[in-house]
């Protein structure tokens, strides 16, 4: 019976999986994916990756990422995007998944958990599917690294996260967590990994050509920052303090002056994980949520990787005040609805300009620290 229930979930997540393809296909038809196959064919022919002619889609990811998009700049066009689809799907599927295993002394039934995860985080995740974007990637990769956490396989997690460093390169924020939880072998592990891909591309393009590739991407990230800020979908501490007071020095140092609150309440929770059994769950899952809105160009659907942080506050829900649930129910509200669908475009984009889902992702990061002083996570 427990065989056949699998395969109807199986045939299921099929279907639906086949259905929203062909629906993506019709519309968004995986955009920012093209980006990524542009480049791995670039590296074929160790040709620039980073060409300001590309405009808004100017390759931005680190050199090393583009080798890992060879295969599907081998082959076909149709073919790729399938490929890329269902690679996404399974990471996504892995990351929820991983993230629901690693969860340590759960407090409610798996499957309420799960199903109110699923409905707060679809609007993400399809946004990510539809963009053809690299966000549940780096999700599988970052709970790969958890379990790994979990099994006190330190130089694995510290592999993974130096793998997923090339997806995202601000996952470096999950380094004091790692020298925390499974010792400075796991940081060695990912320096490691982090010098071979940073030295990959010399393989094709020689030192002097490595260099000036790793200062192309460079100039590319800073250059492209300003001109994204006041842009809807960015959630980002320097996007909110610009759409708030407008862009100048004065919301830089606003931004700057959170970053550091924010790096602040990581520290603290690093330093009251004594009275919490299994602490490094709740920390991973914080520093996962502040992701997006940390690096400078954190889009919306970034916050897919926020889906540990609402496991965790679902599963802890009975440990949360009355006020403390209103606050998060809205906050969670704010991330789940699709406003594109219900409201349109232009009302999307004017709600989306007030900086809601930055002072949600805040909301969040509160509940899980409310949920560490009090010893519930």
């Amino acid at each position: 019976m427990t065989r056949r229930r699998a395969l109807v979930w199986l045939a299921a997540a099929v279907a639906v999986s086949a259905a929203l393809y062909l629906a993506i296909r019709q519309t968004r038809d995986l955009t920012d994916f093209e980006v990524y196959r542009t480049a791995g064919a670039r590296v074929l022919e160790a040709t620039p990756l980073y060409r300001p002619e590309d405009g808004h889609f100017v390759f931005k990811y680190l050199p090393a990422f583009a080798y890992a998009m060879v295969p599907f700049a081998i082959v076909g066009p149709e073919v790729a995007r399938a490929a890329w689809f269902a690679l996404s799907v399974a990471c996504l599927v892995f990351f929820v998944a991983g993230s629901m295993r690693a969860l340590p002394d759960r407090r409610r039934a798996m499957t309420p958990v799960l199903a109110w995860t699923i409905v707060v985080m679809a609007r993400c995740d399809i946004r990510e599917l539809s963009l053809g974007q690299t966000n549940a990637l780096l999700g599988a990769l970052l709970v790969a690294a958890l379990l790994a956490v979990t099994r006190g396989s330190g130089r694995s997690a510290g592999a993974l996260v130096g793998l997923a460093t090339f997806v995202k390169p601000y996952t470096v924020l999950l380094a004091p967590w790692l020298a925390a939880t499974v010792g400075l072998a796991a940081l060695v592990a990912s320096g490691l990994v982090v010098l071979f891909g940073l030295a990959l591309p010399a393989a094709s393009y020689g030192w002097v050509g490595n260099l000036d590739l790793l200062g192309a991407w460079f100039r590319t990230v800073t250059e492209t920052t300003a001109p994204n800020l006041m842009l809807p979908e960015n959630i980002s501490f320097l996007s909110a303090w610009a759409k708030w007071i407008g862009p100048g020095p004065v919301a830089t140092a606003a931004a700057a002056a959170t970053t550091v609150g924010a790096l602040a309440v990581v520290g603290m929770a690093l330093l009251r994980r004594g009275p919490v059994r299994h602490p490094a769950y709740a920390e991973f899952a914080l520093v996962l949520l502040l992701i997006p809105v940390l690096t400078p160009q954190g889009w919306d659907y970034m916050l897919l990787l926020a889906t540990p942080a609402v496991i965790c506050l679902v599963d802890r829900w009975g440990a949360l005040p009355a006020s403390w649930k209103v606050a998060t129910t809205a906050a969670l509200a704010a991330v789940a609805l699709p406003m594109r669908e219900i409201f349109g475009l232009a009302v999307t984009r004017e709600v989306m300009g007030t900086g809601v889902l930055t002072l949600a992702a805040l909301v969040l990061v509160a509940g899980l620290m409310r949920l560490r002083l009090h010893g519930a996570a």
